[in-house]
């Protein structure tokens, strides 16, 4: 159990809290602010409980100690003061004696931004005395940012070590989330896993078919498998090295009592482009020169039952080319399965991943699902059953404590 924040007085003390305000910008303002506003929920509360919050967060990739404005988290500003409900001091810079004067002229209820971590080289490099710096920023430190856990950096790692560390409210009900679809969920319990790649989510598939009781796959993941069956693939993505793979992940989920599920038939096209002429045939039937781009009506009604059948819904990954119609029907309609047994209580639905929450959002059902991850990379680490670094860090310091 991590020791959240929430649980602590905060009232006149500068609270360091990593955030995660990486969202999407365009000519220097935010276009999606889902992030910010869910972050701030949390916030909103300790700045009510006499809270000094000092947030730092990362934006963007910028090269090590080039200070191109372009990444400057000074633009972030008035998004983030709209979700906190109040304004939002700026400092220039992340450490240093600046920083820290800012810091400590913060007033209860009052908050400092600082400038993006990563201009640093400190920050990716999990530098003890860049982690140090930033220590004098606060009283106490907070790790907000699931989304980040999976980065051994200074402002994940190393800080939570240097004072007393806390899980915020947004990462601890990302933890609790994902704990309870796949460490201890509602049974029977499916994953539907898409994408295009098998090797790219090998852990993934290897760690939930000794968890849950069923797992559909699609996507070009599914070629993969059906390739290994012996079905032709004409010029569809997939794997053809990846056979011992399929083998290894089917002989897990034999032992397991794990019922993997592929399309019984899929949609395939010549070419790849929206409204492109497009016919269902079996899986085993691929045509030479065609290609499978989404899974077809009979796969998807018997992903439909299956759905129907289970308590606990995890999902990463789209079931088909879900970015152009008509190839986004299988997944529209296969989220709109989910997001109905979730409103009528028959089921818990936790889903993350890029590709994945583009789908849901697609098919317009994102608010129905009982939690949606915006953590990519540590989402895919917690399925594949890694320890995060920053949890780690987080568990460590409750221990020392």
């Amino acid at each position: 159990m991590l020791p959240s924040i929430m649980d602590i007085d905060v009232k006149g003390r500068r609270v360091l809290v990593r955030a995660d305000l990486n969202v999407p910008v365009e000519d220097g303002v935010v276009t999606d602010a889902t992030r910010i506003e869910r972050f701030a929920v949390g916030m909103r509360t300790l700045l009510e409980r006499g809270a000094r919050l000092v947030i730092l967060t990362h934006f963007g990739r910028p090269k090590a100690n080039e200070l191109n404005p372009a990444y400057s988290v000074d633009k972030l500003r008035p998004a983030l003061s709209q979700a906190l409900g109040g304004a939002v001091r700026f400092s220039d810079v992340c450490v240093g004696d600046s920083a820290v004067i800012l810091s400590r002229a913060l007033k209860d209820g009052e908050v400092l931004l600082c400038e993006n971590l990563r201009y640093n080289p400190g920050e990716t490099a999990n530098d003890p005395a860049f982690a140090a710096a930033l220590a004098q920023l606060g009283d106490v430190y907070v790790n907000d940012a699931f989304s980040c856990a999976h980065r051994a950096h200074a402002s994940t790692y190393a800080l939570a070590g240097l004072m007393p560390a806390f899980a915020g409210p947004l990462l601890l009900e990302e933890m609790d989330a994902l704990t309870a679809a796949l460490e201890a969920p509602k049974q029977p319990a499916v994953a539907i896993v898409g994408g295009a790649k098998v090797s790219s989510k090998i852990a993934v598939l290897k760690n939930l078919v000794i968890k849950l009781d069923h797992v559909i796959i699609g996507g070009g993941m599914a070629n993969t498998f059906l390739f290994a069956d012996g079905a032709p693939m004409g010029k569809s993505l997939h794997e053809a090295d990846q056979v011992d793979t399929v083998a290894e992940i089917r002989a897990l989920a034999a032992k397991s009592g794990c019922q993997i599920h592929l399309p019984e038939d899929v949609v395939i096209a010549t070419e790849f482009k929206a409204g492109a002429e497009n016919r269902v045939v079996a899986a085993t039937q691929c045509t030479e020169g065609s290609m499978i781009l989404d899974a077809g009506p009979r796969a998807l009604s018997n992903f439909q039952r299956v759905l129907s059948e289970c308590r606990t819904i995890l999902w990463n990954g789209p079931l088909g080319a879900f970015e152009i119609p008509p190839f986004d029907h299988a997944t529209n309609q296969l989220a709109r399965t989910a997001a109905a047994l979730t409103r009528q209580g028959r089921a818990t639905s936790v889903a993350g991943g890029g590709d994945t929450v583009a789908a849901l959002n697609g098919a317009a059902v994102t608010q129905d699902f009982t939690y949606v991850s915006t953590a990519g990379g540590a989402f895919l680490e917690w399925l594949e059953g890694k320890t995060l670094p920053g949890i780690a860090a987080l568990q460590g310091a409750a221990k020392a404590a």
